[in-house]
């Protein structure tokens, strides 16, 4: 498993409306839940404690894609 597919299976377990093995690095993770300042919380608080790293709410719009906020994740991680 890839570091990004291993984020996905995060996302999916976080989110119980997010059918398992749907969503791929491609994925618009917005299409598949409702998209609130709840579920951008969840995001956030996920990614804080599984990587060790603060994003924002301004980083999750800046990301179409699941990869994409990935991306900003491991930027700011140094990786």
């Amino acid at each position: 498993m890839t570091k990004v597919e291993h984020f996905i299976s995060m996302i999916e377990e976080e989110f119980e409306e997010i059918e398992k093995g749907v969503l791929t690095p491609e994925s618009n993770f917005r299409e598949y839940f409702e998209w609130n300042s709840v579920n951008a919380l969840i995001i956030i608080a996920l990614v804080d404690s599984e990587y060790d790293v603060t994003i924002n709410a301004e980083d999750i719009q800046n990301s179409d894609t699941i990869n994409d906020l990935f991306q900003t994740i491991m930027d700011k991680k140094g990786e």
